[in-house]
C-alpha cells in the first residue's frame, strides 16, 4: 500500500485536522494536478476536467476533505 492509500484511508477515517500538502501528495499519486496562483485556494484538476477548490487555511474543514475523497475516488457528488 503506498504513502497515498494510507493518506486516503486516514481521511476516510478521520476528515479532521488536514494539511494541504496530504491532499497533494494524495493527488499527486492518483494523477490528479493543482493550481494555486496567489490565491487562498488550490484547484485540484483530474484528467477528465472536472475541478474542485479547496481553502489553503489550515486545518482544512472535513467537509473539503469528504468532497477531495470523493474527487479522488471518481464518485459523482464530488
Amino acid at each position: 500500500m503506498s504513502k497515498a492509500e494510507k493518506l486516503l484511508r486516514k481521511m476516510q477515517a478521520n476528515p479532521r485536522d488536514w494539511r494541504i500538502d496530504s491532499l497533494k501528495t494524495v493527488a499527486r499519486d492518483y494523477g490528479i494536478v493543482w493550481r494555486q496562483r496567489g490565491t487562498s485556494h488550490v484547484v485540484f484538476v483530474r484528467m477528465d476536467g472536472r475541478t474542485l477548490p479547496v481553502p489553503a487555511k489550515r486545518p482544512i474543514k472535513p467537509i473539503y476533505i469528504k468532497k477531495f475523497i470523493r474527487f479522488v475516488l471518481d464518485e459523482d457528488d464530488a
